[in-house]
């Protein structure tokens, strides 16, 4: 059996509008953390489910104001400001 090396280097360099946007989206995910909605209580709440996958669905609504926000992360690598 032979294994292949792994070769390093091979994915492609990512563009600085790619790495703003994934800045922006760190960023508004980190304040959703602290001032998005938070877990539900009474009968219909999610219990420990909840607590335990809350920061998937919080990194998804950033996600999705990322791609509708322009925070100008962008501009300020590129050093437009």
């Amino acid at each position: 059996m032979q294994i292949e090396p792994i070769m390093p280097g091979t994915a492609p360099k990512p563009t600085p509008l790619a790495v703003a946007n994934q800045l922006e989206q760190a960023f508004l995910e980190e304040m959703l953390k602290y001032c998005g909605p938070g877990p539900s209580e009474g009968a219909f709440s999610g219990g420990a489910g909840e607590e335990q996958f809350s920061s998937f669905l919080t990194r998804e609504h950033a996600g999705l104001l990322a791609e509708r926000m322009d925070l100008g992360f962008a501009a300020m690598l590129e050093g437009r400001t």
